[in-house]
């Protein structure tokens, strides 16, 4: 790999994908991936509401399996969920009563990325709008400035599996960039990350709007999830700051 892509001479990094987060990731202190459609949202959800999150790559026999070994429930993909089952759609888990301690939440992009991270000497952190302000807040507060951080928009899938670059992902980076550019980090921040922050300032004021209509926001809306995009636009609800711990989101703590 060209050094010049590992972006090391700034503090403040951002990257797309796997790929991104294997380039620019070690060697940080910190990475917060963000994958707003869906898994850090409903990361971000199934934490609020108590439940302890474990991120695993793939769905079927291999995901039941590692569930079962965690005494954990598995979240389903969103096409195959039935009556209560939780899936990676963040209202199957705001429509219940009743929540699992534990939950394995697959998916390829967001969920992958976290799995693969996990183990490293880099702390693992969630992030979406939702909980954007806390996990900018937080990391500027435990962290002394200097701290090198990367910030990774897990983007999607094309129908060949290349990296889909989703714009709601660059945004999503970019609320907590922008967020801590507040806290004077900004000179720090290599160039990819001040677009990432320019990005979101761009769309801040209406980003519901801008989220209902971007490719992502219309393709979960003519799947008929228009809820899982409005949970996901929630901009700051979430106070809670996901943190990896082995492999196990849990809320951070100061002395995280």
């Amino acid at each position: 790999m060209n050094s010049a892509h590992r972006q090391a001479e700034y503090s403040i990094r951002f990257e797309w994908g796997l790929s991104g987060a294997q380039a620019v990731a070690p060697g940080c202190e910190l990475a917060v991936v963000v994958d707003i459609l869906s898994f850090t949202t409903t990361l971000s959800v199934a934490l609020d509401a108590g439940i302890t999150v474990l991120p695993f790559r793939v769905r079927g026999d291999k995901a039941a399996a590692y569930a079962a070994e965690a005494d954990a429930t598995l979240a389903f993909g969103r096409s195959v969920a039935r009556g209560d089952q939780i899936s990676l759609s963040s209202s199957t888990i705001r429509d219940r009563t009743e929540h699992p301690a534990r939950l394995v939440l697959p998916s390829p992009n967001g969920s992958t990325i976290s799995y693969e991270l996990a183990g490293s000497a880099t702390t693992v952190v969630g992030a979406s709008v939702r909980n954007a302000r806390a996990v900018a807040s937080w990391i500027c507060t435990t962290y002394p400035q200097g701290t090198k951080v990367a910030v990774i928009a897990a983007g999607e899938q094309w129908p060949d599996g290349s990296l889909r670059p989703a714009i709601e992902d660059l945004w999503g980076a970019g609320a907590v960039l922008s967020a801590m550019t507040r806290s004077a980090w900004l000179p720090m921040f290599s160039p990819e990350a001040e677009a990432a922050s320019a990005a979101w300032n761009s769309v801040e004021l209406d980003f519901a709007a801008r989220l209902e209509h971007c490719a992502s926001g219309r393709e979960l809306i003519d799947d008929g999830y228009p809820r899982d995009v409005a949970i996901a636009a929630e901009l700051n609800t979430s106070a809670v700051v996901p943190v990896l711990q082995g492999r196990r989101f849990v809320p951070a703590t100061k002395n995280d």
